[in-house]
């Protein structure tokens, strides 16, 4: 399993956006690690916690914002939030087949990021401009 490197193609122009989006990878790659290194439960659970968290946060942000600009794509964008979450939480549940679990952590959400930062996030944050992140 590779871990997910950065790509230009995530960036939606906002430098603290994108360092989120980044902090957001690293957690990936941290959990991902953690279940391949065959780490405890209890540590793979924190890890994966912590991803679960930082989306959480950061799609909760994110949505309170739209609220506030009446953003007119709120529906759509909040639902492929809704579509990670789902995902997340199915892998979450099958930790215990190790290699499966960690390729299948990095694939969907490598996926995910790649769709979702270059059409509803670089969407979101051209029509938002410049905003507090």
């Amino acid at each position: 399993m590779a871990p997910i490197e950065w790509k230009p193609q995530y960036s939606v122009g906002d430098p603290a956006v994108d360092h989120e989006h980044r902090e957001l990878v690293d957690l990936v790659n941290t959990a991902a690690a953690a279940i391949l290194d065959r780490r405890p439960t209890a540590d793979v659970d924190r890890c994966l916690g912590d991803l679960m968290r930082a989306i959480s946060a950061h799609f909760a942000h994110e949505e309170k914002q739209m609220h506030r600009a009446a953003y007119d794509e709120l529906g759509p964008h909040k639902a492929d939030h809704e579509r990670l979450l789902d995902s997340l939480r199915d892998i979450m549940d099958g930790t215990q087949d190790t290699p499966t679990a960690a390729d299948r952590l990095t694939a969907v959400l490598e996926a995910w990021f790649t769709d979702h930062f270059r059409t509803h996030d670089a969407r979101l944050h051209r029509q938002l401009g410049p905003h507090e992140h």
